[in-house]
């Protein structure tokens, strides 16, 4: 394309539009592209190593559980998980703290895991109404479709608060917890400064998404604008990909060869057995979102490349709890759930734990029925609703299997467990059958399972009967550790993964040359007897393409008029691989480029700004130059405005 260097970005012609566009309300940055894309592969475009870290933390911030990890830079091979928290579950493993967070009535921090849960269960019910708990908030930002900082959440008592605020709090919780936990074993005040923070998210989060967990860690003081590289955005499934091409044969355990549930031999240790070009699918199945990643091995430094883009879905094990609480309606009626949910909101908590610790027992080979402590609250206050007992409401309902046992608790025949796993399940096995249909996903080695829901027999049973051999199953023995371990792991060494997949297309609305019979008509526009093709899509990357750390697309850009101030463009992305238009279907607006041009003026007739912008990294950046100077230009890209 010769014309390329005649393209004029689209805005500027917003007083002579020919035709409807729908960059005519975008604004008046007024910018003139005056190069084609151009990718760069070369080394040193790759960012200037900056302060050496002490330290590298980690922090899951899971759907249902969080905490957090750390290593020292001096020994990497040895792995810190957090102490121990104070007032776990019978039951379940307390490395991790449950995902709750307490604000006090006036909307301050009181407390975060289980001394939030245990605070606000022995609050007064009156009480209880005027405190915020929190839980399960992650997954807001997977689900909110127009994500931005003032995005609010929903307390257990009705009450909204900013998402933001919330996050922030969560972080800085973790940042205390772990600066605590460094001082006392340094025996002296340990600064910030000397941390490198790794935050995890779901591989299949959006931009938005990811610069929503940025922006809460710079609230939280983890890191700061003018360090942004202190904090790294590592995805929960490359973590655990990175985690598991380590593992020992002690420390795992291989499915296809399991004598019995626990007394299991494996014949052969996996971990050695990984070799150069070996592929592998590390399916991380969380409380809220399940991730799915392709990776092959490249030695000799054993480096990672992805090989198909990262899928998945909110298919997390809450969909369980999800499924329960609809059983619930069935038997005591929407209404009711509805009304004792927000008038006692503990006791609906506690019944939630109750439901979690008989949900980790069931199995598929189980036959005796499963128990669930329904809160003397709960009765007593559904006998006042409904005028009859609660022992009534499920012989009235006949809902299979569930029956009133005389010690006052809800027994569940495990096929009545079973089904509330079900769709959640069937979502998961779906997702992993069409990964393995693709043309991209042969010959895999192994299947990873990992994260909390992977301890589910239930989970890897279905995965065993869909997969047939195909590959082998392997499961970490600290499967809920798994991401936060090789979280650290990325943070010593993040340039482990090499290449990635580019899971959207992404590009600019700019202005072509008119071409007869290549564009169409209705795009024409006439300007100064120049004919123009409006709402051209410049690609900067195509979706699934694959994409090196470091790689770069450049890009230069002029101001219309000199005395401009701030060159903002507008970034569109798209699920699918070659975009012609902004106008197609399926075509957003996802970002913004801000390129801060102020204090750079030159005596050059055209100033020439080159954008680079780098995508082979978790999250994309964008750096400038201004040539004539070659003074940097800030750029960012802004992906929560919408």
């Amino acid at each position: 394309m010769a014309d390329k260097d005649a393209m004029v970005i689209e805005d500027i012609i917003t007083d002579a539009m020919a035709a409807p566009s729908p960059a005519k309300s975008i604004g008046d940055p007024g910018i003139t592209p005056l190069s084609p894309t151009h990718i760069l592969k070369d080394a040193e475009q790759n960012e200037p190593t900056g302060h050496s870290f002490i330290v590298v933390v980690a922090i899951d911030f899971g759907t249902t559980s969080s905490g957090y990890a750390y290593a020292f830079t001096k020994e990497p091979e040895c792995i810190h998980t957090m102490r121990r928290w104070e007032g776990g579950d019978p039951g379940v493993s307390n490395q991790k703290t449950p995902t709750t967070i307490l604000l006090a009535p006036e909307k301050k921090f009181h407390s975060f895991g289980y001394a939030a849960r245990d605070f606000y269960h022995d609050l007064d019910p009156t009480e209880s109404k005027q405190w915020l708990y929190l839980e399960k908030f992650k997954m807001k930002l997977h689900t909110t479709a127009n994500l931005s900082i003032d995005t609010d959440l929903h307390a257990a008592n009705g009450k909204r608060v900013k998402a933001l605020d919330i996050f922030a709090y969560a972080l800085a919780f973790f940042k205390e917890q772990a600066l605590k936990e460094l001082s006392d074993q340094a025996g002296a005040e340990f600064d910030n400064a000397d941390v490198r923070w790794v935050i995890t998210v779901p591989a299949i989060w959006k931009m938005p998404a990811k610069q929503f967990m940025r922006e809460a860690a710079y609230k939280a003081g983890l890191a700061t604008r003018d360090n942004p590289d202190q904090l790294i955005i590592a995805l929960e499934p490359e973590a655990a990909s990175i985690y598991c091409r380590k593992l020992r044969l002690h420390q795992m355990i291989d499915l296809g060869a399991k004598t019995s549930i626990n007394g299991y031999s494996p014949p052969e240790n996996v971990g050695a057995g990984m070799a150069q070009g070996d592929r592998y699918v590390v399916m991380d199945c969380g409380g809220g979102t399940v991730d799915l990643t392709v990776h092959q091995i490249r030695m000799p430094e054993g480096h990672l490349k992805e090989l198909y883009k990262a899928s998945g879905g909110p298919y997390g094990s809450i969909g369980v709890d999800y499924e329960f609480e609809k059983l619930l309606c069935k038997i005591f009626g929407q209404d009711f759930i509805d009304q004792f949910k927000i008038k006692r909101p503990a006791a609906w908590v506690d019944l939630m734990i109750a439901f979690e610790s008989r949900k980790r027992a069931a199995a598929p080979d189980r036959t005796n029925p499963l128990n669930i402590n329904l809160p003397f609250s709960f009765i007593d206050y559904y006998k006042k609703f409904r005028g009859h007992s609660v022992e009534h409401a499920l012989r009235k309902s006949n809902v299979d299997f569930v029956k009133w046992s005389s010690q006052g608790m809800l027994r569940m025949n495990p096929d009545a467990m079973n089904a509330l796993f079900k769709p959640t399940i069937d979502h998961i096995i779906q997702h992993l059958k069409e990964l393995f249909d693709r043309p991209e996903v042969t010959d895999i080695k192994f299947l990873f399972l990992v994260g909390g829901f992977a301890e589910s027999p239930l989970l890897q049973k279905a995965v065993q009967e869909m997969l047939q051999g195909r590959s082998r199953i392997i499961i970490p023995h600290d499967v809920g550790l798994t991401i936060l371990k090789g979280a650290v792991l990325f943070g010593l060494d993040p340039s482990v993964i090499r290449v990635r997949r580019s899971p959207l297309t992404y590009g600019v609305g700019v202005l072509n040359r008119f071409v007869e019979g290549k564009h169409p008509p209705e795009k024409m526009l006439v300007k100064d007897g120049t004919r123009w093709c409006t709402d051209v899509f410049d690609t900067f990357i195509a979706a699934d393409q694959s994409v090196a750390l470091g790689e770069t697309v450049k890009r230069s850009y002029t101001p219309a008029r000199p005395s401009q101030q701030v060159i903002v463009i507008h970034v569109y992305c798209s699920e699918k691989e070659s975009v012609g238009f902004i106008s197609d279907p399926g075509v957003r607006k996802c970002g913004t480029l801000r390129l801060d041009v102020s204090g750079t003026e030159s005596p050059a007739a055209r100033r020439e700004i080159q954008t680079l912008m780098q995508f082979g990294d978790t999250e994309i950046r964008a750096m400038a130059i201004d040539v004539a100077t070659s003074r940097s230009v800030k750029a960012s890209i802004d992906f929560l405005s919408q």
